[in-house]
This record gives structure tokens, C-alpha cells and sequence, in this order.
């Protein structure tokens, strides 16, 4: 009998599927498409289990619709620009190019020998001059058709590294990489103009009926339709032409609780205070200091600074509130000021408290009372509220219709205007950096922004750069910077600004669909492959990355490079939990944490517990006195383990995401080289519903291992078996067809573990199956086949070994005889006098006579009866037998 050995048969098959191109995607009218593509990963240097599932889950998928008559589409690349390449730069003195694509070539080699049916052929990096330069002609179309521009804007700007930062790169208020206090600086900047898009984009999710509900409220949360009131409050004093300050509120009904005007650093009025006060100036450079995230701006001290100007209530002229400058108001958002509601707002609240300033209630509960000077009452605008402060509307109303009455009174008596507006801003995409797309402009003295002309694209990054100071390398690269005007010639000066790497990945999917084009895409591949039937990816992107691919694809129909159909370019949308792994930590000499790789740990279990030593540790101890201790006894060395220093004693975090900083990464390589690339497939799809979370365990993967052991060792029994039919080939074959059909269904909607755990049954119904030769192998025929998404490279030696013809990875999906799926034999419950005394299978379609007979012929009848005759027997057929003695 053969013996599995995952070593010697996966390079085979892999090299099989190579030969016969089963994986090589080409345009076909014999079959229907299905591109299934699973979000590119980042080129850091090496993948983990984490991305070995969300592969798989890809490959599963793709294998399947292969098998099924499909056409499939199935690629992959990497998103490969970005800051994490110039830090390595920065810290090693070598060249970002040289890290990115030594990290790729290092990912390829690691995801080969998982046997990931993917179309390499279509593989590219986002840094490869061939896809930047179709980015960059994209960008040049944009420009023309209006969907790019360039204003000034405030942004954070890291004074250390010189560089804008995303709201995310900004942690506490610092740089996430400088560690430096973070300013807010107004810079010229280029935008996408997403915002045009929101309504539409927004509307759109009501069609993605196979997304995710959570991804669509994520979405739509953070375009943040809202409906309110904008109005001005007129400033008792005109200065220098300012004589109102115009907010927008989503409630209007509370401005009978009104206490203060609060305006931005950067809103006008403030920028001409500034001017001429060095105190205000003062003030507005320190709050430009702060982060623009919300949470940043949550976690930061209201601050505000008295203006000394007033302005008038719109309900009461003589009612008049002070404007403030606050720290905590951006530009971006809304008008730039706001009317401060303590009473029912907790940052207000907070900032008035500071500044002594009125608090006011326009509402309470409609029950019991609320201390509004302690704490201000927030309840949902769907709650009923009992208002206090009411104009024009019921004492008790929600929220809700508190605001649609305030709006309607305030625009019956001219105060506002209701209007509709979004959180959605436009998309600034220029970066300061040096390692990402250049922005395809120059700038002359004579014509303004010139864009570059196409046949000059791309305009490639300079390989002679240095790292050697901070800010962007392009800036200083006269050579390169220093060119003349595309349109009249005279000496002009490239843009040193690089592309947002949301940018790359927000259009690659469709470059996939013809990734060595002389266009950013080919229309007629785009029309056969668009749109993507299933994406794959992690719920962290659910905002950014799907939200602006979204506008891409919108955008890029605009400029005719995608079909109409396309506008969604994701037709099924699925988010994958994480693979987890415990953490292994010990404490250094300062308490600080040393974490340790789990291949360093062995672990023990007492009484249900967990506990670890450092594999060294070990080691050492089957040493002492003369091998006298036995590291086996988990007891004992639970006692040594409580008398270890810290430095030595291994604390346990269960469960914690996969991270290269805390070093809980399982690395698959070494998991192929113990076990396969099979058993790390299997166990990623088998042990949790893709949707959740798996925990990574060495012997969830040593049981994966011996499953698909006994596999092949009861497929090669049965390959040598020459035994005769028999009456238990129907039982063997109609479990067979049901497990086809429980199978597909598994896979059809990614229930994987579903679906494994239906195999694992089936597996030990053959395996005591005493069926002739020929039903047991036309079932192990079958299990190689259902496995084969799952286990390729053992599918494909099981179906050799069975006599299959060709390659499974290209063998019809099997299909399930419905007439199988019904059991000829039915179990029938017999009750005595009401209550359950026994049970009986019958032909399904035996006479109720018959049934009648079989049941009064069981033990337990006629050991009810005793002799006597029944008063009553009922049958209901396929059902249940009722005996009335």
C-alpha cells in the first residue's frame, strides 16, 4: 500500500496543472464567466495562515466554477506602494524598488507551493511602470472630464517626516511613524471629487444584494446622508465685511438651548482675527496642532478662546451669544461653525461647563427627571422626549419629528433654509512621499497646470534617490523635476507630489481583466470579465477601499473604460474572519514585554488549563539530573513552571489577531514542510464558519494532517479491493449522492466548514462500508472529487489511483440523482396507549396493512397486549403507528 507523502506528490500536481494551463484565463463564448478575486495583499515581506484562508476561500470558489462549466478569471498582484517600503529604506539604506519586489518574489515562492489555482500570467505590482503609467493616463482623463482638481486645503502635516498624513497615520495626535506633534497646515492639494457621487453611492447599496448588511450600513454611515437646518447668526458687529456666520445643524430643534457660536481656526472670520491679534493667532496655531480625526479631536481638551464678538439668536435679536474659537471644529465639516447645545451634547456640555458658559434643556425625559447641569441628556432621535424649549411643535415628540417641525417653522419664518447634505468629502489624494504614483502635471509661470502628454507616460519614479534627510526625495531631484512645459516648452517644474495608495488599489481589478493593455483597459476583455461575481476580503476595508473603488469604476465608465454595468463593479462581496493565534510573552528585566514565535513554545495542558516553557527550557531540563526529569508529566512541571523568573515564564493571551509585532504569526512554509500544503488548506476552511474567526492550533493541524492520512490510506485499500457487488452498494451509493448534494450546497453558499464536516462523515460511512469494489470506488471517486477545491494535490493522487480519467482539477463537478436523495425505507414511531414504546423501518411505500402487521409483531406490543387483541391500531403513513390496547 502506498503511503501519503505530501512532500513528494504537490510539486507534482502543481507542475501538472502548469503543463495544462488549467488555470490560464482566456475570453470564451462555449462557457459562462466567473471571476473570483480575493483583495491583493501588501508586499511586507511574508505571508501568514491568515492569508493562506483568505486564499483558499478564493481557491475553493474558483476550483468549484472550473469544475462546474465556468470560464473562470482567477488572479492575483500585489499592492506595492506606500510609506512601510521608504522605512525600510530610511532604516537599512537600501532602495524601496529593491525591498518591494525582493518581498515579492519572496510572497510568490511561499504561495506556489499552496497550490492556488490563480492565472500568474495576469500577476502585477502597482509599482510596475506598466499599470502606474495606464493609473496615470487615468488621471489625465479624470482631469478632463472635471473629476480631479486642486484647491488649498488643511491637512496634517507631520513636521518631522514632511510628508500630509491620512487621519488614520495620526495616533494620539502625533505621527504614527515620527512620533512628532502633528500641525494642521493649509497646503494645495489634488482631490477626486467623490462627493458629487454621493446620492448615487449611497443609493446604489440598496441593490447590493449580496454584500454583507454590516459593509452596507458602514457605507452608508460614512457618507452620512442627514437632513438639517442652515441659517446665519448676524454678528452684532460687522468686522472687515463679515457681518454673519452661517451654520449648518442637524437639530435645529435645539436652538432654544443655544449658549455659544463656536467657529474653526480656519474659518474666515478667524483667519482675519489673526490678523490682526497675536493672542488669537496664538491660539489658532496651537489648535492646528491637533489631529483631524474624530477620535483625535474626541480625545483632545475642548479648548476655546472668547473672540469677544457677539451675534444675535435668529428667534430673539436680543438674545445674543458669544462666538468662540474652538479647537474642536473643522473647516471641512459642515460651514465651519457651530451653535453650542450643552444640554444635549457632551462635548459642548463639556466645553461650557469649562468656560462657565449657560446651560439650557429643550427637552426632557418623558418620565422622571434629568440633572442637566451635571450631564447633558443625549437620548436617540427616535426616542419620545418631553420638551421643555418647544416652538411650533408638540411637547412630547421625538427627535425626529422635532427636527421636520423645527425645519418647517424656521423656513415659514425665514430664519433657515432645510437642506440635505453628506459627511462624504472629496478624496485628497496628493501625498509628499516619494514611493507611489507620481501625479502626471507640470507646472509652468506661462499655462498654469499642464498635464503630460500620453505618449509620455509613464512618468517613471528616479532610481537615484537618497533617504538621507526628511521630506519627499522627489523635491530635490533637479533632474528629474526640472522640465519643460508639455504645451509651449518653457522650463517648467514636474509635480513632486505622489498618488494615495488607495488610489492604486482602487482600480485593479479591472486592469486584471487585461493587465498587459496599451489602455488602462481593453474594453472588449472588459465587457467578457467585468464585473467581479465574487470578492473576497477583510472587514476592515469595508469603508475606504470599497467606497472609493466604487467611485472608480463610476468614474472610469465616465472616461469609457469600463461598460455601464460596471459602475458596481463587485456583484458578491464576502468578509472573512481573522486566523488567530495565542501570544507567547514573557517580561524583560524592565517589564517590558518579549514575545516570542510559537515554533520557540511548548505548551502543556493541566486540568484543562494551558500553560508554556521556551523550547530551550525544556531542553534543559530533560538534562537535569541525568535525564531524571520527565517533561511529559504536565504536574509536575506546572511546579516548575510557577517557580520560573519573569524573564523565563511564558504568560499565554489566547486568541489574538495574527500579528508580525508580537510575533503569533505561523509562518505556512514551515507548516508545508511538516504536513502539506493540503492539511493547512483543510484546516483553515474545516475548524469555523469562514464569516468567524479560527483559531490556529498546532493540533487542530496534526488532526487535519492524520484525517487526510487515513484518506488516502482507505483509497488505496480500496483501489487494491476486488470485492464482489453486494446489497450494501445502494446504501454506500445513496449516501454518496446525498453527500454530493450537501456538498455543493456547502460550497455554494461558503458554508466550507459545513461542507468539510459533511466530508468527514462521508469518509467514515466508506470506510465501514461493506459495499463490493465497485460501488466503493465509484464513492471514493466522488470523495476525491468533493475534495478537490479544498485538497487539491491528495484529490488529484486519489483520482489517479481510482482510475479517474485526465486531472480532477478538470473533471465534471459530480451531480446528485434526486431519486437518491429519497430513502426507500422509512423509520416509523410506535406508540402504546399515547406513549413512545418502540419505532419501526418499513418500505416507504408498504401497505398500511403490512405496517399494521410489522408493528404488532414488535416486543414491545405484544408484551403491551398480553395476549389480548388491540381495541384500535392507526397508521398514518410515513408518519406513525398509534396502538390503543
Amino acid at each position: 500500500m502506498s503511503r501519503y507523502s505530501a512532500a513528494e506528490i504537490e510539486p507534482k500536481w502543481q507542475q501538472a496543472w502548469d503543463d495544462a494551463r488549467v488555470f490560464k484565463a482566456t475570453r470564451s463564448d462555449d462557457k459562462p464567466k466567473y471571476y473570483v478575486l480575493e483583495m491583493f495583499p501588501y508586499p511586507s515581506g511574508r505571508i501568514h495562515i491568515g492569508h493562506v484562508r483568505n486564499y483558499t476561500m478564493g481557491d475553493v470558489i474558483a476550483r468549484y466554477k472550473i469544475a462546474t462549466g465556468h470560464n473562470v478569471l482567477h488572479p492575483m498582484g500585489f499592492d506595492a506602494f506606500g510609506m512601510p517600503a521608504e522605512n525600510a529604506a530610511m532604516a537599512s539604506g537600501g532602495h524601496p524598488k529593491t525591498w518591494t519586489y525582493d518581498n515579492i518574489d519572496t510572497m510568490v515562492s511561499q504561495m506556489k507551493p499552496l497550490g492556488f489555482g490563480l492565472d500568474w500570467s495576469r500577476m502585477f505590482a502597482t509599482c510596475d511602470p506598466e499599470y502606474y503609467g495606464q493609473q496615470q493616463a487615468l488621471f489625465i482623463d479624470f482631469l478632463e472630464k472635471g473629476l480631479v482638481y486642486r484647491k488649498n486645503a488643511v491637512v496634517n502635516w507631520d513636521p518631522v517626516d514632511m510628508t500630509v498624513l491620512a487621519n488614520e497615520q495620526v495616533i494620539d495626535g502625533k505621527g504614527w511613524r515620527s512620533g512628532a506633534e502633528v500641525e494642521r497646515r493649509e497646503l494645495t492639494q489634488w482631490f477626486f471629487r467623490i462627493s458629487d457621487f454621493s446620492e448615487e453611492l449611497l443609493d446604489a447599496l440598496d441593490n447590493l444584494d449580496n454584500w454583507p448588511a454590516k459593509v452596507k450600513l458602514m457605507q452608508a454611515n460614512w457618507i452620512g446622508k442627514s437632513r438639517g437646518l442652515q441659517f446665519s447668526f448676524s454678528l452684532v458687529d460687522g468686522l472687515h465685511g463679515h457681518d454673519r456666520i452661517e451654520v449648518y445643524t442637524t437639530r435645529p430643534d435645539t436652538l432654544m438651548g443655544a449658549s455659544f457660536v463656536g467657529i474653526s481656526p480656519d474659518h474666515p472670520l478667524a483667519r482675519q482675527l489673526e490678523r490682526d491679534d497675536e493672542k488669537v493667532a496664538a491660539f489658532c496655531a496651537e489648535a492646528r496642532k491637533g489631529g483631524t480625526t474624530a477620535e483625535a479631536i474626541e480625545k483632545a481638551e475642548k479648548l476655546g478662546y472668547d473672540t469677544g464678538l457677539r451675534v444675535r439668536h435668529p428667534f430673539d435679536t436680543a438674545w445674543e451669544l458669544p462666538v468662540y474659537i474652538a479647537n474642536f471644529i473643522l473647516m471641512d465639516y459642515g460651514t465651519g461653525a457651530i451653535f453650542g447645545c450643552p444640554a444635549h451634547d457632551q462635548r459642548d456640555h463639556d466645553f461650557c461647563v469649562k468656560y462657565d458658559l449657560p446651560i439650557i434643556d429643550t427637552f426632557l425625559p418623558v418620565t422622571g427627571d434629568h440633572d442637566i447641569q451635571a450631564e447633558p441628556f443625549v437620548p436617540p432621535k427616535s426616542e419620545k422626549v418631553r420638551w421643555t424649549r418647544a416652538f411650533g411643535w408638540a411637547e412630547d415628540a421625538t427627535g425626529d419629528q422635532a427636527v421636520d417641525a423645527a425645519i418647517a417653522f424656521c423656513e415659514e419664518n425665514g430664519v433657515g433654509q432645510g437642506v440635505t447634505k453628506f459627511r462624504l468629502r472629496d478624496w485628497g489624494l496628493s501625498r509628499q512621499r516619494y514611493w507611489g504614483c507620481p501625479i502626471p502635471v507640470v507646472h509652468c509661470d506661462a499655462c498654469g497646470v499642464v498635464p503630460e502628454k500620453k505618449e509620455n507616460l509613464p512618468v517613471e519614479l528616479p532610481d537615484d534617490v537618497s533617504f538621507d534627510q526628511p521630506g519627499n526625495p522627489l523635491d530635490r531631484h533637479p533632474t528629474w523635476r526640472d522640465v519643460p512645459c508639455p504645451s509651449c516648452g518653457k522650463p517648467a517644474k514636474r509635480e513632486t507630489d505622489t498618488m494615495d495608495t488607495f488610489v492604486d488599489s482602487s482600480w485593479y481589478f479591472a486592469r486584471f481583466t487585461a493587465p498587459h493593455a496599451e489602455t488602462p483597459t481593453d474594453m472588449a476583455e472588459a465587457e467578457y470579465w467585468m464585473n467581479v461575481d465574487q470578492y473576497i476580503g477583510g472587514i476592515e476595508h469595508a469603508i475606504l477601499h470599497l467606497l472609493y473603488s466604487r467611485f472608480f469604476a463610476r468614474a472610469m465608465h465616465i472616461c469609457g473604460h469600463l461598460p455601464a454595468k460596471s459602475k458596481e463593479p463587485f456583484d458578491a462581496l464576502f468578509t472573512q474572519g481573522m486566523v488567530t493565534h495565542a501570544i507567547y510573552q514573557t517580561r524583560d528585566a524592565k517589564g517590558r514585554p518579549v514575545y516570542h514565535y510559537p515554533e520557540d513554545i511548548v505548551e502543556y495542558s493541566l486540568e484543562g488549563k494551558q500553560f508554556a516553557f521556551l523550547k530551550d527550557d525544556v531542553a534543559t531540563l530533560k538534562t537535569e539530573k541525568n535525564g531524571l526529569v520527565d517533561t511529559r508529566d504536565a504536574a509536575s512541571m506546572f511546579v516548575r513552571w510557577q517557580g520560573l523568573t519573569p524573564d523565563r515564564k511564558v504568560q499565554i493571551i489566547p486568541s489574538a489577531k495574527m500579528s508580525k509585532s508580537k510575533n503569533n504569526v505561523v509562518d505556512p512554509v514551515q507548516i508545508i514542510e511538516q504536513y502539506g500544503a493540503d492539511t493547512a488548506r483543510w484546516f483553515v476552511l474545516s475548524d469555523s464558519p469562514p464569516e468567524r474567526d479560527v483559531e490556529w492550533t498546532a493540533a487542530g493541524a496534526e488532526a487535519a494532517a492524520k484525517h487526510l492520512a487515513r484518506v488516502h490510506r482507505i483509497a488505496s485499500e480500496i483501489a487494491a479491493s476486488d470485492a464482489a457487488p453486494n446489497d450494501a452498494d445502494t446504501g454506500l451509493l445513496r449516501e454518496m449522492h446525498k453527500t454530493i448534494h450537501d456538498v455543493t450546497g456547502g460550497v455554494d453558499s461558503f458554508g466550507f466548514n459545513a461542507a468539510i464536516a459533511r466530508l468527514y462523515a462521508f469518509t467514515n460511512t466508506l470506510a465501514k462500508s461493506t459495499a463490493g469494489a465497485g460501488a466503493r470506488k465509484q464513492a471514493a471517486k466522488t470523495l476525491a472529487q468533493l475534495m478537490a477545491p479544498m485538497t487539491p494535490h491528495l484529490s488529484e493522487e486519489l483520482w489517479q489511483m481510482l482510475g479517474g480519467t485526465g486531472l480532477v482539477a478538470q473533471a465534471d463537478w459530480p451531480q446528485p440523482d434526486p431519486a437518491m436523495l429519497v430513502d426507500d425505507t422509512v423509520t416509523l414511531p410506535i406508540q402504546i396507549n399515547g406513549k413512545r414504546r418502540a419505532e419501526i423501518s418499513v418500505p416507504r411505500d408498504m401497505d398500511k396493512a403490512e405496517v399494521e402487521k410489522a408493528a404488532l409483531a414488535q416486543d414491545a406490543v405484544i408484551r403491551a397486549l398480553d395476549g389480548a387483541q388491540p381495541k384500535k391500531v392507526i397508521v398514518v403513513p410515513g408518519r406513525i403507528v398509534n396502538v390503543v390496547v
